[in-house]
């Protein structure tokens, strides 16, 4: 059974940067895609961004692109999302999730706790 546990979160000014982690135990990360996830109050969850299995692929949603970056090591069995140039809409609960299936799929079984991110302008 893979577990996920986000960290790095926190409470950055406007145009600050930064880096989300994603440790994975219990099973080895390499078999999975991984996506980060968001949700603020009072909104739907979105995906923010996700890395194919292999680390070759990489897909980010257009609010992020150019300012995200997503990477993963599976040797460490981690995952991470570099932030720059945070906004205050970027304010949220940070999830990692991660799927057998392929990020394309959109179906992710495996979650972790979130880690919050707090942008003040």
């Amino acid at each position: 059974q893979l577990q996920l546990a986000e960290s790095g979160g926190g409470s950055v000014q406007s145009g600050g940067s930064l880096r989300l982690s994603c440790a994975a135990s219990g099973i080895g990360l390499d078999r999975y895609a991984i996506g980060w996830f968001r949700q603020a109050p009072g909104k739907e969850r979105e995906v923010v961004s996700c890395i194919s299995s292999s680390g070759l692929r990489a897909d980010y949603a257009d609010s992020v692109k150019g300012r995200f970056t997503i990477s993963r090591d599976n040797a460490k069995n981690m995952a991470y999302l570099q932030m720059n140039s945070l906004k205050p809409e970027d304010t949220a609960i940070y999830y990692c999730a991660g799927t057998f299936w392929g990020c394309q799929r959109n179906q992710f079984d495996h979650w972790g706790q979130g880690t919050q991110v707090t942008v003040t302008s």
